[in-house]
Parts: C-alpha cells; sequence; structure tokens
C-alpha cells in the first residue's frame, strides 16, 4: 500500500504528475480495497492473455484486459442493475398518483396537513412496493466499484513515472508495461486528448474523438430505449419524464469533458462500460417492460404470435391456458359482484312519507258543513227519501210539521 510510504524517486526526466502517496489521503485509503480487487481482475485477464502468446505490452493486450474487467464487474452488478430498473420503474409509475397527493396539500402549511401528506405518501410507497431511496442505492453500491475501476486507470501515469505500483498484483513491472502500451502501435493507453494536441500525436486524437463520439451515441440510444419505449402513457406526464428527456441531451456534455481530460484507456474502459449498459438495458426492457408501455405492447404482440400469453403474474403461458384463465377470472368476478349488497336509491323526504303509508291508501278527509262539524248525507250527496241524488239542491221548501 502507497499511502503511507516514503516519496519515491522519479524514472523519467520530467515527471508530468505529482508524486504519490504523499501524506494521508482519507478518500483513497476508503478506496483500497476496491482498487485492489479492480487490479486482481485486471491483472488476470493480462496473465490470461499472455498466456496464449499475446505480447505483455501489446496495447491490445491491455485493451482487452480492460474489456475483462468492464465484463466481470458489470457481470457481477447484474442484480443491482435490474433492481434498480425495476425502482425506477415503478417510481414512474406512481409520479401521477404522487402528485394528486400534492396538489391535494398544494399551499397548506400547518403541521397536520404536513402529517397528513407525508402519511398518504408513504402509504402509496408501501402500496407499490417502493421508495426513492430504493432506486438510489443500487447506484450507490455500484459507484465504489466503478470508482475503483477509473482511478485506478488513471493513476497508471503517475504510478509508472515515479516507478511505484499499485495497492495490488499491478506491481512496478505491470504498471510500466501498461504505461508502455499503444493503441495500434500508434496511441499510448495513457495519453489524453490535450496532451496528445500538445505533443502533436495526431493519430491519437483521432482515435479519442471517434471513440468519444461512440461514447455519446451509445450513452443517447440507451437513454432514449427508457422514455421512447419503457414508459407508461401516465409516466409520461409527470416531472420525471421531463428530467429524463433534459437528461437525453445534458449527459452528452459530460461524456465531451471526459473525452478531454481522461486518458485513452480511461476512454476505452468508459466506451466498453456504455457499450454493455446499452446491451443490458435492451435486454431489461424486452424482457422487463413498464406495464402499459410500448415496449409492454411490442412483447404481447410477440408471445401472441408464438401462441403465448402473460398470466396474472407476470408468467408466460400457452394461450389456452391464458384464455381459461381469463374466463376463470370474468366467472369470479361476475359472482363477487352478484355477492355485493346493491346499493340503496337515495329517497326524498315526501318519497318516504309515501312508502310509511298503509297499502290501501291514504285516509280521505271528511268534509264539513260551514260550522265546521261533518255534514251529514243530506248535504253531502242527498238520500232516497228527498228524492234527490246530491247532483243540485232541491227547489221544493219543506213541509211544515202536522200538529198533533
Amino acid at each position: 500500500m502507497d499511502l503511507f510510504a516514503a516519496t519515491p524517486i522519479p524514472v523519467v526526466p520530467t515527471p508530468t504528475t505529482p508524486p504519490p502517496g504523499e501524506g494521508f489521503d482519507l478518500f483513497s485509503t476508503l478506496m483500497w480495497p476496491f482498487k485492489w480487487l479492480v487490479e486482481l481482475i485486471l491483472v488476470f485477464w493480462h496473465w490470461l492473455f499472455t498466456a496464449v502468446g499475446m505480447p505483455a505490452t501489446a496495447g491490445a493486450t491491455w485493451v482487452l484486459s480492460i474489456i475483462g474487467l468492464v465484463i466481470v464487474v458489470r457481470s457481477a452488478l447484474i442484480p443491482l442493475f435490474v433492481r434498480q430498473i425495476k425502482s425506477q420503474r415503478k417510481m414512474m409509475e406512481i409520479a401521477p398518483e404522487l402528485r394528486k397527493v400534492q396538489e391535494k396539500y398544494r399551499g397548506k402549511k400547518d403541521q397536520l396537513s404536513r402529517e397528513a401528506m407525508s402519511r398518504e405518501t408513504m402509504a402509496l410507497y408501501k402500496k407499490h412496493g417502493t421508495t426513492p431511496v430504493s432506486s438510489c442505492l443500487p447506484l450507490l453500491v455500484q459507484m465504489p466499484i466503478l470508482l475503483g475501476m477509473f482511478y485506478t486507470l488513471s493513476d497508471v501515469k503517475k504510478h509508472a513515472e515515479w516507478g511505484v505500483g499499485g495497492v495490488g498484483l499491478l506491481n512496478t513491472e505491470l504498471t510500466r508495461q501498461f504505461y508502455d502500451a499503444q493503441l495500434f502501435d500508434v496511441a499510448p493507453l495513457h495519453v489524453n486528448m490535450i496532451d496528445a494536441i500538445n505533443q502533436g500525436q495526431t493519430a491519437t486524437v483521432i482515435i479519442l474523438i471517434i471513440l468519444v463520439v461512440l461514447m455519446i451515441a451509445s450513452q443517447f440510444i440507451t437513454q432514449l430505449q427508457i422514455i421512447s419505449k419503457n414508459l407508461s402513457p401516465e409516466a409520461k406526464t409527470g416531472q420525471a419524464y421531463q428530467m429524463q428527456k433534459i437528461m437525453l441531451y445534458v449527459l452528452p456534455l459530460a461524456f465531451i469533458f471526459s473525452g478531454v481530460f481522461f486518458p485513452l484507456g480511461v476512454v476505452m474502459y468508459w466506451f466498453t462500460s456504455n457499450l454493455w449498459t446499452m446491451a443490458q438495458q435492451f435486454v431489461v426492457i424486452r424482457n422487463l417492460p413498464t406495464p402499459g408501455s410500448d415496449a409492454a405492447k411490442q412483447r404481447e404482440e410477440r408471445l401472441a404470435r408464438k401462441g403465448k400469453a402473460l398470466d396474472s403474474k407476470g408468467r408466460v403461458i400457452p394461450m389456452e391456458k391464458y384464455q381459461e384463465e381469463q374466463r376463470r377470472l370474468a366467472e369470479e368476478a361476475e359472482r363477487a359482484r352478484a355477492a355485493a349488497p346493491k346499493r340503496q336509491q337515495p329517497v326524498g323526504k315526501q318519497r318516504a312519507k309515501k312508502k310509511q303509508a298503509p297499502k290501501g291508501g291514504p285516509a280521505k278527509k271528511a268534509s264539513t258543513d260551514g260550522s265546521g262539524k261533518p255534514a251529514g248525507p243530506d248535504a253531502a250527496g242527498g238520500s232516497a227519501a228527498d228524492g234527490t241524488d246530491g247532483s243540485r239542491p232541491s227547489t221544493t221548501p219543506p213541509k211544515p210539521p202536522k200538529k198533533s
């Protein structure tokens, strides 16, 4: 470990890098185990290629070793990558629901409203089995390993100029071989574009420009696959989608920066890693698309052409079993609707009183005469005795009573 070693003596007349191992560097100390692991994998691939007859100092040997390093590390990170993709997909799916919760409490600054908003948000995360941290955690786990790869390749020039090795199996001799290696026998792996321009290394500049263009194209295609095929219509209306579109055009600027200041060996590693990400993204989107997205519809069409479909649990099954499952689900839904209590229609007060009346109908109100007393049959409808039918009053005056 060169972190606590004395200042070495340079092996070149005018070193262009500061001496390694000066003082205590907390970041280098934290990165030490990851750099040691990266050097182990890199040296193993170099030994394997030299064992089959390739020159130890050839640029092709070290480039293939870098590619082998990327393959091993990225293969080990596949489970984390798939988990990250699923977490990001779930966050995009619930974005419309999160936006509704935010709109519900917009402008409410009191403590009770904030607590209620927090509870509803956490309940939404729990329902869908995701959190913002779950989509970032796999990336955080990957970062130390990826940084270990980056710093191991970046430190080759400094270690070679000062005659020291890495932190592990990349000893002084192997470090010098890496430093002397040239891609296509014209482009040193330790030179960046600025140094190549200053030193008039036209071939190195051309190779770096081609690699940077390919890096940008691969990153653009990878990001475009996500926002064009693997997002549901609801997710395309959220703020996360707008950020994805912005990153689609912002990320290439970062690769232009890396292509100018990073050594050729690091740029080669970055380009290979981008190719891996692009292929891995293609496989994930093809086989694990977001429900409702264009990629999901294309997958269903491919399965239908093969006589297959996805069941309710997302498993690929024959079409006959799929149709049988759909019939069963339809029957279960029909039984559930039949067993569910029917909704009662709201009833007004007047209608409720009518329903409470006796079956014979409401009682008729008795007619009264001018004194308020119930009128007799003579006044109401006449009688057989007076010969009237009640349709009009009689014009014959009543006879006086006989004297006894």
